[in-house]
């Protein structure tokens, strides 16, 4: 079964006026992951698509997305996929890949009908392509890893990136995860946003009653969100980005648009805040 969800741009002074169930309606992603579904989320955030496909032991498969208007979902898409749950496979364009817990597959542009199976969970992430690149299995052993933050400051955290220009060529996604070291609650602190880029945040690995306090909004006018384990957020250009949980937790970073430079951020002060 295939439900997808659109979700239209806002532009910042509308967000500014909304209360809290207004901005979880535009801005929160929940409920991706349903026995034998697959949950999309299609945003107009440079048009990027999140969503979750969930076999639980049996087989699901992304195709047809009526929203798209094209033959197949990936016929004019790349996308990435990262399995949150036990192992399991994925197949497309005749190949099929074993993805164990924490890995990431990368689809190109044209890759046709995919199709989920086992016991995985696969958080997906996608956006429009202009040219096709191999498809390509990064584990975690392959990823690059950084290490950033400090425990004096909550945020010690350790990145992974995966679909990255420092790992492998892509057309517009960014695509790794993030986890806190015990101790720290900071995520991306302190702050920035991206005006060429939207971004999209899907935490995991928490517990059922922790809560993650997700900012956004313009730095004069912050917003909040209150995040449960395997929910996200769709963070708009002109939107901040930053968090801190109750408890442990990784987060699970997806970016589009002009650029695939990790690095290219805006940055903010903590007294720029407001």
């Amino acid at each position: 079964m295939l439900n997808v969800e659109t979700r239209h741009a806002v532009h910042y002074e509308h967000a500014e006026t909304m209360g809290t169930e207004d901005l979880r309606r535009h801005f929160l992603v929940s409920g991706l992951f349903k026995d034998g579904e697959i949950n999309l989320v299609y945003s107009h955030y440079d048009r990027m698509t999140v969503g979750g496909a969930l076999p639980a032991g049996g087989k699901v498969v992304l195709d047809v997305v009526d929203e798209t208007r094209t033959a197949t979902f990936l016929e004019r898409r790349e996308m990435g996929v990262v399995n949150i749950g036990d192992t399991g496979t994925v197949s497309a364009g005749g190949e099929t890949w074993t993805l164990n817990n924490g890995d990431v597959l990368y689809l190109g542009k044209g890759s046709g009908a995919v199709t989920f199976e086992g016991d995985g969970r696969y958080y997906l992430a996608s956006a429009p392509a202009h040219k096709e690149f191999p498809a390509r299995l990064i584990t975690v052993a392959d990823c690059v890893e950084v290490k950033l933050g400090d425990p004096a400051t909550s945020n010690k955290r350790t990145i992974r990136q995966f679909i990255h220009p420092l790992v492998m060529e892509s057309c517009q996604l960014v695509l790794g995860y993030t986890t806190l070291e015990d101790g720290s609650v900071w995520n991306t602190m302190p702050c920035h946003r991206h005006d060429r880029r939207m971004e999209a945040y899907f935490y995991i690995n928490m517990d059922p009653d922790a809560r993650l306090v997700h900012l956004m909004g313009r730095p004069e006018h912050t917003r909040h969100l209150m995040i449960a384990n395997e929910e996200g957020a769709l963070s708009p250009p002109w939107s901040l980005h930053c968090g801190a949980g109750t408890g442990p937790y990784t987060f699970i970073w997806a970016m589009a648009g002009d650029n695939v430079d990790y690095t290219d951020m805006d940055h903010l002060k903590p007294g720029d805040l407001r």
